[in-house]
């Protein structure tokens, strides 16, 4: 059976930076890294990215439902503290942050919808770090 499955992630990317300095500057283990902006030259610029991520939430290993609401507490838990040092990080390497959902919507008629949406304390901090949101999703295999 199909089921709903969900995750959100904290990005931050740009070019020609090394993303072990943003864990060195904000203190925080990321889950995930791309570093090929640092090894590409000027001529051909790369994207590097550093990326703080919930683990995948699936209706499959016993959750009721997949809340977006819920994902993005836990990530937004972990990058209040380190707000300045995000601004900070984002203006002296002139990254772009991003909030993503990335969903994967069950086409079976019995399961539920998953709630998606960011609360306020999200938005507000979204909005001061001048963070855009991203929402990639896909429907499951046919059953």
């Amino acid at each position: 059976m199909a089921s709903n499955k969900a995750r959100v992630h904290f990005t931050l990317a740009g070019y020609h930076f090394n993303p072990d300095d943003i864990t060195r500057l904000l203190g925080i283990e990321p889950t995930s890294v791309d570093s090929a902006g640092t090894r590409s030259g000027l001529d051909k610029p790369a994207i590097s990215s550093w990326e703080l991520s919930t683990d995948t939430v699936t209706t499959e290993n016993g959750t009721d439902e997949v809340d977006v609401y819920k994902l993005t507490e836990i990530i937004l838990k972990q990058l209040e503290p380190v707000k300045e040092g995000i601004l900070q990080v984002c203006k002296s390497h002139n990254l772009s942050p991003r909030i993503g959902v990335v969903l994967t919507l069950s086409v079976d008629k019995d399961e539920t919808c998953p709630d998606v949406g960011f609360g306020a304390r999200m938005v507000k901090f979204l909005a001061e770090i001048g963070a855009f949101i991203n929402i990639d999703y896909q429907l499951s295999e046919r059953i």
